[in-house]
């Protein structure tokens, strides 16, 4: 048995999701016999309801070749690359029975992603990234300068595109936390992350989001295993997709304007007084989209803005994804996921949860955790077009195929 870890989202699973399991499993590359998928759960880390249910992508990534699927706890979704990366990566290792790695990259140079990930570590790296910031800079400007500046400019081009930045995040995160899980990257063919069009088999998650919410899915077909485009039509035809936030926005606002700044500057995503622009600006937006671009500026981008009003409606303290997901949490398996849990039965360090009824057990930050994704999981049900009832992280259940 070789197992390979992967981190995702599938919102939706399409042709490139399949061809980097199937390059995983090739014998020639990874040569994996079993494959487990950390992926997101209600919400996706661009800051915005998945478009599909969990369980309908679930169902997908398991017809589609994942073999395991565990869910990436909402604090760790609703963050940057490297808290989004070290949140996935941290629970693939407590699994402790994976035994690579597997990422898409734009590079597909895994000896490159190594040396640029080792040099983000770099004392001088960080020196440069800390004093470009405190010029006014954003993020991803200090970072590419400083990448210039220690590592070259072969290094610095690795920062320019998605895949690759979340390659770095993810060698990285194996470096810190000692694991001995074995990295792996498959170069990204076809269309890039966001592109608006399609290129050959292959589109972006993006474009299949868009023709979703332009009612042209049938489009999407040409781009999709035929098993995950039937999962996701069914959930369309059943008023289970696609999520949209803007069926909630003025419960969002109205909860929003509930909050003091002082309560605003405790969130997660909040630094430099924006709690004082964010406390003012919902105090006169009729929706989100006019409170977001009031809010964004050259260094806070529309995402990490998104991120941050999700954190702050589901109550997400600031230090959370500063540490590491507290249990493992079983959303679906197939009978090669099953042999996969009997290994780890006796291998993973966190505690292993099937049902939501195990997870009332846990305690002290694990709980606190819990307790989250069941907000988050009721907000979720309203953003859909026909609402869910509460508590469906009990209700929905652990998906089993054979």
């Amino acid at each position: 048995m070789k197992i390979a870890g992967i981190v995702a989202e599938y919102n939706p699973f399409h042709n490139g999701h399949a061809d980097h399991i199937t390059m995983t499993r090739d014998p020639r590359t990874a040569d994996a016999t079993h494959v487990v998928a950390v992926m997101s759960g209600n919400f996706v880390q661009r800051g915005e309801p998945a478009l599909f249910p969990k369980t309908d992508r679930v169902r997908a990534a398991l017809a589609g070749g994942v073999d395991l699927v565990l869910e990436l706890p909402l604090p760790w979704v609703l963050t940057s690359a490297e808290g989004f990366a070290m949140g996935g990566v941290s629970l693939l290792h407590a699994l402790g029975c994976v035994d690579v790695l597997s990422f898409g990259s734009e590079c597909g140079d895994l000896e490159a992603l190594e040396q640029a990930a080792a040099v983000m570590e770099d004392p001088r790296y960080l020196s440069i990234v800390r004093g470009r910031m405190e010029y006014g800079g954003t993020a991803a400007e200090a970072y590419q300068f400083a990448m210039q500046e220690v590592g070259g400019t072969r290094a610095a081009r690795l920062l320019t595109t998605p895949n690759n930045v979340l390659g770095l995040e993810y060698v990285k995160a194996l470096h810190r936390l000692s694991s001995p899980i074995t990295p792996f990257t498959v170069e990204r063919q076809g269309a890039a992350h966001d592109d608006e069009y399609p290129v050959g088999h292959s589109a972006s998650a993006s474009f299949l989001r868009r023709m979703a919410k332009e009612n042209r899915w049938n489009n999407a077909a040409p781009f999709m295993p035929r098993d995950s485009f039937v999962q996701c039509s069914r959930a369309m035809a059943e008023g289970r997709a696609p999520a949209d936030a803007a069926r909630i926005e003025r419960a969002m606002l109205l909860k929003l304007r509930a909050m003091s700044a002082e309560r605003m500057a405790t969130l997660a995503g909040v630094s430099e007084g924006l709690e004082n622009r964010l406390y003012n600006a919902v105090s006169t937006a009729d929706s989100l989209v006019t409170l977001l671009e009031t809010l964004k500026t050259k260094r806070y981008t529309l995402t990490r803005l998104q991120r941050l009003l999700w954190a702050a409606m589901l109550d997400i303290p600031a230090d959370f994804a500063t540490r590491t997901p507290p249990y493992l949490r079983v959303l679906g398996m197939n009978e090669r996921g099953r042999e996969i849990l009997n290994v780890a039965k006796n291998t993973a360090t966190l505690p292993l949860i099937t049902r939501g009824t195990q997870a009332d057990a846990l305690e002290g930050f694990a709980r606190d955790v819990w307790k989250i994704e069941c907000r988050a999981a009721d907000w979720y049900g309203f953003t859909l077009p026909t609402p869910t009832a509460r508590g469906t992280e009990y209700t929905d259940g652990l998906i089993k195929t054979e």
